[in-house]
């Protein structure tokens, strides 16, 4: 599966029902027109399908005791500057009640760009968890159940689908791809959040944002635009496996975002071995960092010290040594057919996690994703049964897990494709609201084993924040587990705790 399809992961959009606060499609008459006209025809088109707004009240049993609190699932509107209606945004809100004053309010979106907030949603904030049998892999019979970890125990939560995911619509075609783009995202969203805060008279809580993979890049642009636009600050965010530099992205003959990539196929090799410590990956990270990036950048090696340096690799990773000295040290291209072992392949969301290659035969990967692809495909379903039976939300559309037609009409910067997307970044985003708002706080949360947003390139993202921005303010926290790591018990544990205390750290302050 090709990177620019799974880079996955989290959109916050609300509606706005005042003009002057929606988002316009681009396209101009035209678009507006053909809107306008299927918002007309058949009974309202493609929103007649999409049933009243839910409300129902609820217990979360919570480890400090019970919890009452009010479910919302439901839609808002879009208006483009003209009146007409141009899309419909589901979401859901988990809102505790007799709440304290000062409550946290979290907007979750997962990225992609194109994946609905189901995998956030069921995997780890909401009162639902969704479990995937003995062996944490079978997504044939899931099984939703309570989650004592659920972020509601500290937090209101609001998790918002993105438009042409989930149940989430825009009139047309073409006023769809009016949302598709980083910066009309951001703003649509932080528009969003701003009618939402409004309504709900909300504005004195705390405002965070919580946005997994591409997700957490999106969390920086919104809040840049909640501040820039509607003139609303935010009081930290929580990236989980985010995108945050697109140059270090699969970026796969570049010596630094090799090196960055390392350390995460590493651990999964040792958790492969059963031999994972932090000692040990300690190791391998200097290596990463030094004689790594070194070897890389440098002159190829030749004779005693090229054995050594591909036999290190080769160690480290489990990629046979021939195939290490053919790639030159680089294989970010190669690793997954060659780490698993014969006639395996592993996933890029966990590099530990492997699966017989359905075309052992082929040089490249051909393989569907074994997680994205694979079990986790269930949180699609799941969630309709859930919001159908359980918070009384019933619609005969089907639900939109994954939309990779969003992915394919993504705009990054004016254009296209996967070039573009190298030349995203969120790194100065996250400097500007450390600079203006001083009780700003940043976490980022990552899996060891994720070769696909390695927490490497997070780290140096980090680590070369000025420190008076950083200290104190920004930190990143590394669990067992891959690019969604909480579908591990201990390490969704882990995390929650991590997170409370993140949130509870500003209360104090």
């Amino acid at each position: 599966m090709t990177v620019h399809r799974i880079i996955a992961s989290l959109a916050i959009v609300l509606a706005l029902s005042a003009p002057v606060l929606a988002q316009q499609p681009r396209g101009g008459d035209e678009n507006r027109e053909r809107g306008r006209q299927a918002e007309q025809g058949a009974g309202g088109g493609i929103f007649s399908l999409i049933p009243a707004d839910s409300t129902t009240e609820h217990v979360f049993k919570a480890p400090s005791g019970d919890l009452p609190y009010t479910a919302t699932a439901g839609t808002l509107d879009l208006f483009g500057q003209d009146g007409n209606r141009s899309a419909k945004i589901f979401y859901t809100a988990y809102i505790a009640k007799n709440r304290e004053p000062g409550r946290p309010l979290t907007f979750a979106f997962n990225g992609g760009p194109g994946a609905a907030s189901a995998y956030l949603h069921l995997g780890l904030v909401g009162p639902k968890i969704l479990e995937f049998g003995t062996t944490g892999d079978n997504g044939t019979t899931p099984r939703l159940k309570d989650n004592p970890e659920s972020w509601l125990a500290f937090t209101d939560l609001v998790l918002i689908d993105p438009i042409g995911t989930g149940w989430s619509r825009a009139a047309s075609n073409d006023a769809a791809g009016g949302y598709y783009g980083v910066r009309q995202d951001a703003d649509s969203l932080s528009k969003a959040i701003a009618l939402y805060v409004q309504k709900n008279n909300r504005l004195d809580a705390p405002k965070y944002l919580l946005g997994e993979s591409y997700g957490g890049f999106r969390a920086a642009k919104v809040a840049v635009s909640l501040k820039n636009s509607q003139g609303m600050l935010a009081s930290g965010i929580i990236m989980l496996s985010p995108l945050v530099e697109g140059r270090f992205l699969a970026n796969s003959d570049d010596p630094l975002s090799a090196a960055l990539q390392l350390p995460s196929l590493a651990a999964a090799e040792l958790e492969r071995r059963n031999q994972f410590t932090p000692e040990k990956l300690a190791d391998a990270e200097r290596f990463a960092s030094g004689d790594y990036l070194v070897g890389l950048a440098g002159p190829s090696p030749t004779g005693q010290a090229a054995e050594a340096f591909y036999g290190r690799v080769s160690e480290l990773t489990g990629i046979p040594r021939e195939v290490v000295t053919r790639t030159r040290g680089f294989v970010g291209n190669v690793y997954t057919k060659q780490m698993g072992g014969p006639g395996k392949i592993v996933s890029p969301y966990d590099a530990s996690y492997g699966v017989p290659d359905a075309y052992p035969e082929e040089s490249s990967t051909r393989n569907d994703d074994p997680i994205l692809e694979g079990y986790t495909r269930a949180y699609g379903a799941t969630f309709a049964a859930y919001a159908r039976n359980e918070l009384g939300f019933a619609t005969e559309m089907t639900y939109s897990l994954l939309n990779e037609e969003v992915n394919r009409r993504w705009e990054w910067n004016g254009s296209h494709g996967a070039d573009s997307r190298s030349l995203a970044s969120a790194s100065t985003d996250i400097r500007d609201l450390l600079s203006v708002i001083p009780s700003f706080k940043l976490m980022i949360a990552h899996g060891y084993s994720d070769a696909l947003t390695p927490y490497g390139a997070s780290r140096y993202v980090i680590d070369h924040l000025p420190p008076e921005l950083a200290a104190g303010r920004a930190d990143l926290k590394v669990y067992r587990g891959g690019h969604m790591f909480y579908t591990k018990p201990d390490s969704r544990r882990s995390f929650a705790g991590d997170v409370r205390a993140f949130y509870e750290a500003r209360a104090t302050d």
